[in-house]
């Protein structure tokens, strides 16, 4: 069963011929010349079936150019080169106002006071005190340095409270059951 390839016989045409950056976004056209590849492998006995249907589930969940190349680089019809001969023609970077905002860093003790909010729990409310100081240390630098992590912060103290309250109560039972007994 031979599946043919668009581009086979016609010399010096290739897949991807003009697309020379692997971090290009693939287009439909550029899985069905991938899946044609890799079922022309098939056909001459290069792949087995097995491993034609990976591959081609692979192709069809690749994003970019590069991904397709590398799952066609074996195979005598694939690219030629994966080198990056430079951007193809015509192409132009996105300008910097069109690209996604870079995330700021999250801030450490925001991360510490969730850790220490979460240990509450196995170690009985021990990590409460700290997740709190944490917690308001945490959020006092975020306001100053627009970090991220308020969201933690907040978590870590809510928790620390909770656990700060629960001691607190059982503290406040027990020696109301002291005073009460004598």
């Amino acid at each position: 069963m031979s599946y043919p390839t668009p581009w086979q016989g016609q010399g010096s045409q290739q897949p991807w011929q003009g697309q020379s950056s692997p971090s290009m976004l693939a287009a439909t056209a550029d899985r069905e010349r991938a899946v044609d590849v890799l079922r022309a492998g098939f056909a001459e006995g290069r792949l087995r079936e097995g491993e034609l249907e990976k591959r081609a589930a692979r192709v069809y969940d690749a994003r970019t150019v590069g991904e397709l190349m590398a799952l066609v680089a074996d195979l005598p019809q694939g690219p030629q080169s994966t080198v990056v001969q430079g951007p193809p023609a015509g192409y132009r970077p996105v300008p910097p106002t069109f690209l996604p905002a870079p995330l700021p860093p999250t801030n450490g003790k925001a991360v510490g006071s969730l850790v220490c909010g979460l240990l509450i729990v196995p170690t009985l409310g021990l990590t409460g005190i700290p997740a709190v100081i944490l917690g308001h240390t945490a959020r006092a630098e975020i306001r100053q340095t627009d970090e991220g992590g308020d969201g933690f912060a907040l978590t870590g103290l809510v928790f620390g409270w909770l656990a700060i309250t629960g001691w607190t109560l059982l503290l406040l039972l027990l020696i109301t059951a002291a005073a009460s007994s004598t």
